[in-house]
Parts: structure tokens; C-alpha cells; sequence
């Protein structure tokens, strides 16, 4: 933050920069002035830096707000962001191209030096009539961009100039110079006691989890917003013993279902044989029932069901050969 001499020190911080670093291009004594552009052009080489605006930066010239209380009282102090637009125009003999040479130093150096050196602003506040500006101690720095500017708005600028020959020049601007108020904020209450804490969940003394947090359950509230019935407690934590016994019993339901598991595997095979032996029998019964003559020989050689089916069969069979005689 600065007080109202920041634009009077940055005007003459940036022509004492020009002018500390012409060399060694330019080998002749130079006078830098900070005066609008002369009417009648110095014959002696000669560079003005003329402040001809000043701007209100885009970027920050709303982060003051609000800097009162509804009651009037002042929160914050007050800054104003501002951007400062510069010509810098050159004289000389135009014969040997002075104004050139010496615009061409003022591009080299702010092209190379874009930052206001701390050290400039503090040689620059000694002089009398800027005593007491405190740029030097603000902490936003002040930075040189060049500013292009087409034929119809250099023709404007330099129209504003009443009677004053246009000649070769540049323009820069500088960014940011933070103007502060002077009244002095009222100071903020102090703390009296601390009261925030972080502990994690479980600790002791630390709140239980809620709300949120908590699954829903009976416990959680409506689809309305009003609160459900209370959770159920949580059960208490088993102890170290406790878990030791579930362990075990676990482990012991385990070799119990691992032992039973090769009784079932024994009684799948029985279960498989009898399927097989019953299966011949079916086989045979059908073949019977085929070929009724070749069942009474089968029967008379199988058991007694089968004879008992064979029997069944002969009578079957005479009768077909009775037929037949007829």
C-alpha cells in the first residue's frame, strides 16, 4: 500500500531508470524530464516521460469491499488500484537519428528491467519534494507493458496535446500502484478463549457419531425432514477373551463340516451300484417284451420274475400257432 505521492515517485523512479542505463549505446549527455512534450522541440537530446492517464486496474478494483460495518465503522482501509499510462518521446538531431537511437535505449531497458527497482524508489523518496512517500515498503511492485496503439489512436494522443509537434515516442503502462486510505481501522475484538479441538472417533472424551453419519436405520430421519425414532444402542465391543472363544468356535465348526465331508463321499458309490445293477434288469425286461418267443427261453434261464414273465408268454405264443394251422 502507498500514500498519494506513489504516482509523483513512480514517474520519477522511471525516468531516473531510463537514465542510468543508456549506456553505453549512447555516449553524450541526455536530459530526462518529466514534463508533457514541449512545444517547440529542444534542439539538445532530450527524453520526456509524460504520465497523460490514469486507470483504474480491472483486476482489483473491487477487492476493497466492503470496508465499513452497517454501523459505519470502518473494517478495512480502503485502497484504490490504479494503472499508470505513460508517453515517452525522444529529441535530437535528426541528422545523426538521436530520437531513435535514444528510443531504442528506453525499449532495452524496461524490456530488460520491467520491474520498478526497490533501490530506485528509496534515492527517489530523498528528494524534498517526495518526502514521505512509502512505495518502497508496499509489497504489490510496480511493472512496465508496453501498450500498442494504432495510427488513429496515436493521432488522438497526440491531438490532445494542444500545439505540440508530434515525434517518435512509446507507450508504457504501469501496473499495479495501490493508493491507501488514511483512517485508521478499528482494531478486532481478541480472542478469549479457544474452543475448537479435533480428536478423532473412539478417543476419549470425543463425541459419538451421529446424524449423518450414522446408516440409516429406525433411527434415520423422514423423507420430510422430521426426525425418525432414536437408534437402537450399539452393542459393546467384544474383549480380548470373548474373541479368543469365537475364534475357537469357528475353528471347530469347521473341522466338524471338513470331517463329515468323506462320509458322503464313501456313500456315492453304493448309490452309483445299485443304480447299475437295477439298470441289466430293466434292459432284460424290455428285450422280453420285444420278442415274446425268445422271452420264455431267457425266462427259463433268469429268475423267477423273469420266469414268471416267460410263463406269461408261452400261452401268448400257442395260440398265435393255433391260429396259424386254422
Amino acid at each position: 500500500m502507498s500514500n498519494g505521492l506513489a504516482f509523483a515517485t513512480v514517474t520519477k523512479a522511471l525516468a531516473l531508470l531510463i537514465a542510468n542505463n543508456l549506456s553505453p549505446e549512447i555516449d553524450m549527455a541526455v536530459t530526462v524530464d518529466t514534463k508533457k512534450p514541449p512545444a517547440e522541440p529542444p534542439l539538445d537530446p532530450t527524453i520526456n516521460v509524460f504520465l497523460y492517464q490514469v486507470t483504474p486496474n480491472a483486476s482489483m478494483r473491487h477487492t476493497d469491499l466492503p470496508t465499513r460495518a452497517s454501523d459505519g465503522t470502518l473494517l478495512k482501509r480502503p485502497a484504490a488500484a490504479m494503472d499508470l499510462n505513460y508517453l515517452i518521446s525522444a529529441y535530437g538531431d535528426e541528422a545523426e537519428l538521436v530520437g531513435q537511437r535514444l528510443i531504442g535505449c528506453v525499449v532495452r531497458t524496461l524490456h530488460e528491467i520491467p520491474v520498478l527497482p526497490r533501490e530506485i524508489i528509496e534515492e527517489v523518496a530523498r528528494v524534498p519534494y517526495l518526502e514521505g512517500s512509502d512505495l518502497a515498503e508496499s509489497v504489490q511492485r510496480v511493472r512496465f507493458t508496453p501498450t500498442q496503439m494504432d495510427v488513429d489512436e496515436t493521432s488522438k494522443l497526440w491531438g490532445m496535446l494542444y500545439q505540440t509537434p508530434y515525434s517518435l515516442s512509446v507507450c508504457y503502462q504501469g501496473a499495479l500502484v495501490l493508493i491507501e486510505g488514511r483512517e485508521k481501522p478499528v482494531p478486532a475484538k481478541p480472542v478469549e478463549r479457544h474452543t475448537v479441538r479435533v480428536v478423532p472417533f473412539g478417543a476419549p472424551g470425543a463425541p459419538e457419531p451421529s446424524g449423518p453419519l450414522e446408516e440409516a436405520g429406525p433411527g434415520a430421519g423422514s423423507a420430510d425432514g422430521a426426525a425418525g425414532p432414536p437408534a437402537p444402542p450399539r452393542p459393546p465391543a467384544p474383549t480380548e477373551g470373548e474373541a479368543s472363544a469365537a475364534d475357537q468356535d469357528r475353528a471347530d465348526t469347521s473341522a466338524e463340516a471338513g470331517a463329515r465331508l468323506p462320509a458322503k463321499k464313501r456313500a456315492a458309490p453304493k448309490t452309483g451300484g445299485a443304480k447299475s445293477a437295477a439298470s441289466p434288469a430293466r434292459t432284460r425286461k424290455a428285450t422280453g417284451r420285444g420278442r415274446p418267443r425268445g422271452g420264455g427261453q431267457s425266462g427259463s434261464g433268469g429268475s423267477g420274475a423273469s420266469g414268471a414273465s416267460g410263463g406269461s408268454d408261452g400261452p401268448s405264443a400257442a395260440g398265435s400257432s393255433d391260429s396259424t394251422e386254422s
